[in-house]
Order: structure tokens, then sequence, then C-alpha cells
């Protein structure tokens, strides 16, 4: 048990950054946090399937493709940075109490929960390929309850005072930022366009 959390804890940091983000700019929002704890079980899950399709053998997408799961998070990102941007362009002709932020519905979460784990494809499959089944469904059911630690010390950070006056002023731009690198670093280390 101790090596499936410390597994999961090394290839989920980047998760908890999402999910304080996720929290922290949807407060306020009727049913926000189900849709986050929704979308990251749902992401995770999905991811969970894949990883153990692929230690078994059933190889659904060819090893290669793996990296271009990158684009998922780049295109979202650049989408939110474009919007993010024409909204402080135009922020001086609106009413700054108007709640400008959608929220996050579960889908999105789930997507880029789903691809954010595209990286740890590598790390899990060796994990599970050496396994038992009955190793493997210890870890399952580690990193199922640890996806709820970390939702919960996601929406912990995001009620810090000082990381909420950050998220509101800043969130649309680092939560870009964040999957713009994400979309890049899945992209550059799966060797995709031959970078």
């Amino acid at each position: 048990m101790a090596e499936a959390a410390g597994l999961f804890a090394l290839t989920n940091v980047d998760d908890l950054l999402l999910l304080s983000m996720y929290f922290g700019r949807d407060a306020g929002q009727p049913g926000a946090g189900r849709r986050i704890v929704a979308g990251q079980y749902l992401g995770f899950g999905s991811l969970l399937v894949l990883i153990g399709a692929i230690a078994y053998g059933a190889t659904f997408l060819p090893e290669g493709v793996i990296a271009y799961l990158g684009l998922l998070p780049l295109a979202i990102g650049l989408k939110e940075a474009w919007g993010a941007w024409c909204e402080r362009r135009d922020d001086d002709d609106e009413d700054d109490s108007e709640d400008k932020h959608p929220g996050h519905g579960i889908l999105r979460v789930a997507i880029v929960t789903f691809v954010n784990g595209g990286d740890d494809i590598g790390a899990y499959v060796p994990v599970f390929a050496r396994s038992g089944a009955a190793e493997i469904a210890v870890y399952i059911v580690v990193f199922l309850l640890l996806i709820s630690v970390w939702c919960v010390a996601g929406r912990f950070l995001a009620s810090h005072p000082a990381v909420v006056r950050v998220l509101d002023r800043w969130g649309d731009i680092l939560e870009s930022l964040v999957l713009i690198a994400l979309g890049l670093v899945i992209l550059v280390q799966g060797g995709a366009f031959g970078l």
C-alpha cells in the first residue's frame, strides 16, 4: 500500500495544482465541487482502464500515439489563454461584479485528468505488468482513495485566503499556463513531432 501511495503522490502533484485551481475558480458556483470530483474520478478511472489494457497487452493505442495526447491540454490551454486575454482586454468595458468564468464541467475535468495522466502510463504500466491481480486491485483501491484526498487537499488550498486572492486575480492565466506547459511536456517527453 505504501508503494501505491508513493507512486500516486509522485505522479499526481500536477493534478493537485489543477484541482486547487478548479476549486478556486469555481468557488461559489452551485454543484461545482461535485462536477470537479466526478470529472477527476471519470478521467482517472478511464486512465486506469487504458493502463490495465496496455499492461495486459491489449494495446488500443500504439505507443507513439500517446505523446500526441499532449495536444489536448495544449489546445485547451491556448483556448483558455485567448479567452483570458480577451476578458482582460475588455475588462474596462464591463462590470467587475459580473461572473465571467463559466465553471469546469465534468467532461472537461475528466479530459484534462486523462490526458494529464498520459505521462503516468510509463510509470504505471510496468508496475501493473509485474503485479498479480490482487496487487493490481490494491493499487487501484489506493489510487481511488487518494483521489478523494487530492480533491480535499485541492479544495483546502483553494480556500486559503492568499491562494484565493491569487486565483481570483490570476487563476485564468495560471490555468492556461499549466495546461499549455502540461501539453508541451507530454509532447516532448513522448517524442511527438521528433521533439
